[in-house]
């Protein structure tokens, strides 16, 4: 017995070799579909240092930003189907122009949106409030559930399409209302809702907790077509993530992979992990940045990484050896990520090589003439032209497009969700659950 044990140890040795002679690892460029679905990535190296270089850009650089636009509406957590924000245009005067009473005694989603001059927040207890913009005053309240769920804690994902909302939450429910209240239809399903939700066409597209990723019909909310994916053993504080690329589902799991799903026809275009770590210890938590596609260039970060993927193909154009946990933005041919270690980065789209990197810690202190302090970060946006960085202690860094610090302002309230842009104004919660409108 023991000799039979032995051959089959060292059968399996033989079969299961580490090396890179069997070319497993061999191209983390290279995604396939077929059975053999690892036969062409790359082994990840962990030891890597986290990049923290100062490069400055170069004279005469001339950026070329579309010029800023005055939003309305806001219709997505992340105000577009890509995920990816345009360059606004602010009023930039910082001083209230509204406040609202208190919205909700309970804890409420970070993520407004807005429609055809009506608001939409909802709190912890399932309740969606529809507040005007114009009178800044709350005109319609709606709670879904029935009592027995009434102590349960929910988080609804909520999208707007053409004067519906849509909404799935952590109990499995998906339904849809107008804005006077009525539920044009409800539908139950045995797994919580595990990602923000996109409405494409005649589809709903959302994940559950099991990564499996479903496509409803937006008329009735019913099953048209699951895909599963990699499930993980322990849940984290990381939520699925969708984003839009022309008319292809590009899907982050909770294990660290990404596909691309043909949003016709439903079928799989190509898919490949980012968080390689996930294949050697399942138990690993993945976390990472919200997606965002522009011209057919993904971006997205890992537990290490920030890749550069063709959303087409789903080749990885560069792998940075920075991450970041705040959603980066695209805009013309540029791309500009702050880190998890505090370096504001602009990167060209085009040839993938960084334009600058800048710590914002060391630019801040000396903008202050103060020792390097703690920063925590908020939001990324482009504002008339400029590079907004909010923090969570409601400062805001204003910077030049060519990462040059250029002042440091306070909101006149503490800011307490996203904020959003419409008609030159900003909009945000304070810590009071308190509408706030600044100019």
């Amino acid at each position: 017995m023991k000799l039979l044990n032995f051959f089959l140890i060292l059968l399996l040795i033989n079969h299961c070799s580490f090396d890179n002679k069997s070319g497993i690892w061999k191209n983390e460029n290279s995604i396939t579909t077929s059975d053999n679905i690892f036969s062409e990535f790359k082994k990840i190296s962990y030891s890597k240092k986290l990049f923290d270089k100062t490069i400055p850009i170069l004279g005469g650089y001339n950026f070329e930003i579309p010029i800023s636009i005055e939003n309305i509406n806001w219709e997505d957590n992340f105000y577009k189907e890509d995920n990816n924000l345009i360059n606004f245009s602010y009023n930039e005067t910082n001083n209230i122009v509204a406040k609202s009473k208190k919205i909700s005694k309970n804890l409420i989603n970070p993520y407004l949106l807005l429609s055809n001059g009506n608001l939409i927040i909802n709190d912890e207890k399932g309740n969606i409030f529809i507040i005007s913009k114009k009178k800044n005053e709350v005109i319609s309240k709606f709670n879904f559930y029935k009592k027995k769920y009434k102590n349960i804690k929910k988080k609804l994902n909520i999208s707007i399409k053409n004067n519906v909302i849509y909404v799935c939450d952590n109990l499995g429910f998906v339904y849809a209302l107008n804005f006077d209240k009525d539920v044009l239809w409800a539908q139950k399903y045995p797994v919580p809702f595990r990602s923000n939700l996109k409405i494409i066409n005649d589809k709903i597209v959302i994940s559950n907790e099991k990564n499996k990723l479903l496509f409803l019909n937006k008329k009735d909310g019913k099953l048209i077509k699951s895909i599963p994916t990699e499930e993980t053993s322990l849940h984290n504080q990381f939520t699925s993530n969708l984003s839009l690329n022309n008319q292809d589902i590009l899907y982050l799991n909770s294990y660290g992979s990404l596909y691309s799903v043909d949003s016709e026809n439903m079928k799989l275009n190509w898919f490949i992990n980012i968080d390689q770590k996930n294949n050697l210890i399942a138990n690993n938590l993945f976390y990472g940045s919200q997606i965002v596609s522009h011209n057919n260039i993904a971006v997205v970060s890992s537990n290490e990484s920030t890749y550069f993927i063709d959303a087409l193909s789903g080749v990885i154009k560069r792998k940075f050896n920075f991450t970041t946990l705040m959603k980066p933005m695209m805009i013309g041919q540029y791309a500009f990520v702050v880190t998890n270690n505090n370096y504001l980065i602009s990167i060209n789209i085009n040839t993938f090589e960084i334009i600058y990197s800048y710590n914002i810690k060391e630019q801040v202190a000396t903008f202050l003439n103060t020792k390097k302090k703690e920063l925590n970060f908020h939001e990324l946006m482009i504002i008339n032209n400029k590079i907004l960085i909010y923090l969570k202690n409601s400062q805001v860094l204003k910077y030049d497009i060519t990462g040059e610090l250029k002042e440091i302002k306070k909101l006149p309230a503490k800011i307490n969700s996203f904020p959003i842009i419409s008609e030159k104004l900003i909009i945000f919660l304070d810590k009071k659950n308190k509408l706030i409108t600044v100019n």
